[in-house]
C-alpha cells in the first residue's frame, strides 16, 4: 500500500476515536451542571449554551495561527499538538468543580483543537491531487462514524461510570488516536517560508482570498456549517410536535442517526466522483440535494417522513465538506496550503458557533417550521454562489489538473 493510501486509513480510524470520544461528552454536559451542583433548569440551559459554544469561539480565533504553524513545522505535529493536549485538558475536565472552571476548560480546549482539521490538511498535501477527493471522503466517513456511535457508547458508559468517568475515557480515546499518529502516520513535508520570515494574519488573509475562488469557498464553507448546526440541535423539539406521546428522546436519536448513517454510506463515492466530474460539480448537486429534501420536512405531519427526508438530506451531506476541502487544497497558494486550511476551519467554527444561537432566535419566532424553510433558503443562496462564484475557476484548474495526469505518489 503506498503511503498516502495507508496515511488515509490509519487518519480515518484515528478521526473516528477523536470523535466518537468528542461527541460521548457533547449530550451530557447539561446533565453533568447538574452533577456539579446546578439546579435551576433555566440556569443549567443558559450554561450549557455558552460552555458548548465556547470551544468553538477559541477555535475560531486559534485556527489561522495553527494553519501557519503548520505551513512551518509539518501538518503531522499539528495533530500531536492538538491530540495530547486535547487528552489532558478533557481529562482534566473530569475533575471540574463547577461551571466556571468547566467554562474555562472548554475555552482552553478550544485553544489547542485542531485534530481532525490537521489531519484533513495532511491528507489532503500529502494525497496526489488526483485521488484527494477520494482521500477526503474516506476521512470524513470516519468522522462521521465517530459522530454516530461516540453519543451510543457515551450513553452506555455514563450509567456503568458516571459523567466524570466518561471525561478521562474520552481523554484517553484521543491519546491513543494521537500515539497512533506519532508512529504509524508518515508526512512528507518541506517548509517553502523561512520560520524568521513575519506577516500579520491580515495579509496573509488577503493573499490567501485575492485568489479566486478561495473567499467564496470560505463563505459557502460557513453557511453550510451554519445551516447543519443551526438544524440539528433543535430537531428534538421538531419530533416532540410530531410524537408528542412517544418517546421524544428515541426518535430524536433515530432522526439524527439516521443523517449520519446516510452521510457515511456516500462520503467515499462523492468523493471518487469529485475526482473524476470535479469537486465543483460535486459541491453544486450536493447543495442543491440537501435543499430540495429540506424543503418538504417543512410540510411533514409524521415522525416517519421526517425520517426518510433526513435519510436522504444525509446522503447529500456526504458531498459537502469534502468537495469545500477539495476545492480549498485546488487553490490554496503554495507553501501557505494549512494557512488556507486554517482560514477555511475558521470559518467551519463561525458558522458552527453562530448556527445554534441564530437557529434558536428563529424557533422562538416561527418554530422549527420556519428553521427548516430558513435553512433551505440559505442553501439555495449557496447553490448560487457556487455556481457563479466558484464553477468557471474551479472548471479551469480542474481541466488544467486532468490534462497534466501527474503520475501517483508511491513514497
Amino acid at each position: 500500500m503506498t503511503t498516502w493510501k495507508r496515511n488515509v486509513w490509519i487518519l480515518s480510524g484515528c478521526t473516528f476515536l477523536v470523535m466518537s470520544a468528542m461527541s460521548m461528552i457533547m449530550p451530557f454536559l447539561p446533565l453533568y451542571l447538574r452533577e456539579l451542583g446546578m439546579t435551576d433548569p433555566q440556569e443549567i440551559s443558559l450554561w450549557a449554551g455558552v460552555i458548548f459554544g465556547a470551544n468553538f469561539l477559541t477555535a475560531f480565533i486559534f485556527s489561522p495561527f495553527w494553519g501557519r504553524m503548520a505551513d512551518r513545522h509539518g501538518r503531522k505535529l499539528m495533530i500531536l499538538r492538538s491530540g495530547f493536549g486535547m487528552a489532558i485538558v478533557i481529562s482534566l475536565t473530569g475533575l471540574a468543580v463547577g461551571p466556571i472552571s468547566l467554562l474555562l476548560l472548554r475555552l482552553l480546549n478550544g485553544v489547542i483543537s485542531g485534530f481532525i482539521p490537521a489531519a484533513i490538511g495532511l491528507v489532503s498535501t500529502n494525497t496526489p491531487k488526483q485521488h484527494t477527493g477520494y482521500a477526503l471522503g474516506i476521512l470524513q466517513s470516519g468522522t462521521v462514524a465517530g459522530a454516530i456511535g461516540g453519543p451510543l457508547i457515551g450513553g452506555l458508559m455514563s450509567q456503568a461510570f458516571g459523567y466524570r468517568m466518561i471525561f478521562f475515557i474520552t481523554g484517553a480515546f484521543i491519546l491513543l488516536a494521537a500515539l497512533v499518529v506519532t508512529f504509524f502516520v508518515k508526512e512528507s513535508f518541506t517548509p517553502v517560508e523561512s520560520q524568521k520570515e513575519k506577516t500579520s494574519t491580515w495579509s496573509e488573509f488577503k493573499h490567501i482570498t485575492s485568489k479566486k475562488p478561495v473567499l467564496s469557498i470560505y463563505a459557502v464553507i460557513l453557511m453550510i456549517q451554519f445551516a447543519i448546526m443551526g438544524v440539528n440541535p433543535l430537531l428534538s423539539l421538531f419530533v416532540e410536535e410530531l410524537s408528542p406521546a412517544a418517546n421524544v428522546s428515541l426518535y430524536a436519536g433515530v432522526v439524527v442517526s439516521v443523517t449520519g448513517f446516510a452521510n457515511f454510506l456516500t462520503s467515499a463515492w462523492l468523493g471518487k466522483v469529485s475526482d473524476k466530474r470535479g469537486a465543483h460539480n460535486t459541491l453544486v448537486f450536493s447543495l442543491l440535494g440537501v435543499a430540495l429534501f429540506t424543503i418538504p420536512q417543512v410540510f411533514v405531519t409524521d415522525i416517519w417522513q421526517l425520517i426518510v427526508l433526513r435519510f436522504f438530506v444525509g446522503l447529500c451531506l456526504g458531498g459537502l465538506l469534502p468537495a469545500a476541502n477539495t476545492l480549498i487544497r485546488m487553490h490554496a497558494p503554495k507553501g501557505m496550503e494549512s494557512r488556507t486550511y486554517g482560514f477555511s476551519n475558521s470559518a467551519m467554527y463561525l458558522g458552527s458557533m453562530i448556527g445554534p444561537v441564530l437557529g434558536g432566535w428563529l424557533v422562538s419566532i416561527y418554530g422549527v417550521r420556519g428553521l427548516l424553510l430558513t435553512t433551505s433558503v440559505v442553501l439555495l443562496c449557496n447553490v448560487m454562489m457556487v455556481k457563479f462564484k466558484v464553477m468557471q475557476p474551479a472548471e479551469k484548474t480542474f481541466r488544467n489538473q486532468k490534462h497534466r495526469q501527474p503520475n501517483e505518489n508511491t513514497t
